[in-house]
């Protein structure tokens, strides 16, 4: 690929404000604004460890609120579903139909 000027000058003004950026790193203020970014980095970090650790409860919460939502508005949706995958419903144990044991 052939260098043309455009990508020189790209190249150039990259290389200016990245000397532009470390001059003002170095200056009180610029060590001020690097300070507040790495306590809101910090902070950030600490938001999404707390919110990976809440996950799986949000969302087992959330899946039996949403459970519930469909058993009290839609109640042949569980029918309706288990019909569409193949699937029987399961008896609870109660109706459970116990197998003869037959003697040997």
């Amino acid at each position: 690929m052939a260098v043309n000027a455009k990508h020189l000058a790209t190249f150039i003004l990259g290389a200016v404000a990245g000397v532009a950026l470390t001059k003002y790193a170095h200056t009180e203020e610029g060590e001020k604004m690097m300070e507040n970014l790495k306590e809101q980095g910090n902070q950030f970090k600490s938001e999404a460890e707390a919110a990976v650790e809440n996950a799986p409860e949000y969302f087992d919460n959330l899946k039996s609120k949403l459970a519930d939502l469909l058993r009290n508005n839609f109640p042949d949706a569980e029918q309706a579903i288990n019909d569409v995958l193949g699937k029987k419903p399961e008896l609870p144990a109660a109706e459970t139909p116990e197998t003869p044991v037959t003697p040997v």
